[in-house]
């Protein structure tokens, strides 16, 4: 089964209109099946997602199913059934109103027939009015009986202004949703697609959105300056249908190379080799000047992004970590001091930032090279001696794991926070974002329903601190 692909079976197509006829009745079944086009790029020799057997529907299974599988398989079973059901049937009345100079437009509809909106009635349960009476009455979509010529008197008005909003920053849903609606890859390639953004720390993923680094901006402008025809999306769309002919015999795959490498591609390259940025060999001067030798420090760019080394290198190889200020000035960021000890040399260990986050590296560097993990404040729930530290895995997602490993294998998602848990005694709480919930902190016990507001925390540390 694919999610680009159309096709139901004939098996399945019969099953499905039995079930809309014994569930809702003759009016809910169309006629003939729905029949929808597929895309040409999907491959029609596999079906569309749907369930294996309408024998099987969701509260049947609700019992073996956790509720994210139930959430999930709820959605294909009501999509699929909606998908061959009777359009559903609105009545949709427009009123133009002249107030002076103003013309003024509202609109209201009336449904007068469900149709494949029942599917998705059977299966969200009862939902819960809204206790304002003038919020519902908006939300009805129904207007009051209007006549032509009719006088209407302004009750209130509402001096709201609106500003247009920049697009919200893509999620891994929206993006493939994107890549979907300009021809871009194929479903068995967005996986791949998401996770290398990720791991080559073009992206950061904040909240369940993408955030583009300072390295993923360096790399696409320079890109973009020297392979402007490349770096199109129309270009990959394009060369996906040329590679599916390629597939099909309908175009030489020597030809199509040749004509792409020798089109533009070859003189871009020659002419980037020539005119394109050196990143790694530059060094931007900046007035700090280094603790260590006195020397300059400069701005360099490694794997991880820019930062300030020392111009006395490789004699001195002093770091330091930096902002950017609203003017454009370079703020050195203090190294953030430990109590902690080198566990090489028993010096004074600072915090620095590494490739899978911050790390505790030893102050004595590079004559000593000792490092350790910084804790979040909670030892190991598995009793091991050891402390959680954050950590960031092969793919840029963050993570807490045991001081200890690989002796202790601990790791969790969410952020643990010290405990006990009241109800169940849990030596540790998790601090959790939904969008649904926001941040909360709760219990890692599933068998547990303890939560609480983040907010009174913040509270009772403010009013510690005053």
């Amino acid at each position: 089964m694919r999610t680009d692909s159309t096709r139901i079976s004939n098996d399945a197509l019969t099953a499905v209109r039995e079930h809309i006829l014994a569930t809702y009745g003759q009016e809910f079944l169309p006629e003939a099946p729905n029949i929808y086009r597929s895309k040409k790029s999907a491959q029609d020799a596999h079906e569309a997602i749907r369930p294996t057997s309408m024998a099987y529907p969701p509260e049947r299974v609700r019992p073996f199913l956790t509720p994210e599988q139930l959430k999930l398989y709820a959605l294909v079973w009501q999509t699929f059934v909606a998908c061959q059901m009777t359009p559903a049937v609105y009545d949709q009345t427009s009123v133009d109103i002249v107030a002076g100079n103003y013309g003024l437009r509202t609109t209201g509809s009336i449904m007068k027939f469900r149709g494949f909106l029942a599917a998705a009635d059977a299966l969200s349960g009862p939902v819960e009015k809204d206790p304002d009476p003038e919020a519902e009455a908006v939300g009805s979509g129904e207007l009051p009986e209007l006549e032509e010529g009719m006088v209407l008197s302004c009750d209130q008005v509402s001096p709201l202004q609106h500003f247009t909003q920049p697009p919200p920053r893509f999620s891994e849903s929206s993006l493939v949703k994107e890549l979907e609606d300009k021809g871009i890859g194929r479903p068995s390639t967005y996986a791949t697609i998401l996770s290398t953004i990720v791991t080559r720390n073009y992206v950061l993923k904040e909240e369940g959105r993408f955030r583009p680094t300072e390295l993923g901006t360096l790399i696409t402008d320079l890109l973009t300056e020297s392979f402007p025809q490349v770096l199109d999306v129309a270009f990959t769309a394009h060369m996906e249908e040329q590679l599916d002919e390629v597939e099909t015999g309908k175009v030489d795959w020597i030809d199509l190379l040749d004509k792409f490498y020798h089109g533009g591609f070859k003189q871009s390259l020659a002419v980037a080799q020539e005119t394109m940025r050196d990143v790694k060999r530059e060094e931007v001067p900046t007035d700090h000047f280094c603790r260590t030798c006195g020397s300059l420090f400069v701005i360099k760019w490694g794997r991880n992004g820019s930062f300030l080394a020392c111009s006395g290198y490789p004699q001195c190889r002093n770091t330091r970590d930096y902002e950017r200020q609203p003017d454009n000035s370079i703020k050195m960021l203090e190294e953030a001091t430990t109590t902690e000890l080198c566990p090489t040399c028993s010096g004074a260990m600072v915090v620095k930032l590494g490739r899978f986050g911050k790390f505790l590296a030893c102050k004595n560097y590079p004559e000593c090279k000792g490092t350790r993990p910084v804790s979040i404040g909670v030892l190991c729930p598995q009793k091991c001696g050891g402390y959680l530290a954050e950590r960031r895995s092969m793919r840029g997602r963050t993570f807490y794991g045991c001081s200890s490993y690989p002796n202790c294998t601990f790791a969790a998602w969410d952020r643990p926070m010290p405990g006990p848990c009241p109800q169940c005694a849990s030596s540790y709480l998790i601090r959790k974002y939904s969008k649904r919930d926001g941040v909360i902190i709760k219990c890692p016990n599933k068998e547990c329903d303890y939560t609480r507001d983040p907010e009174l925390d913040d509270q009772d540390a403010a009013a510690v601190s005053a």
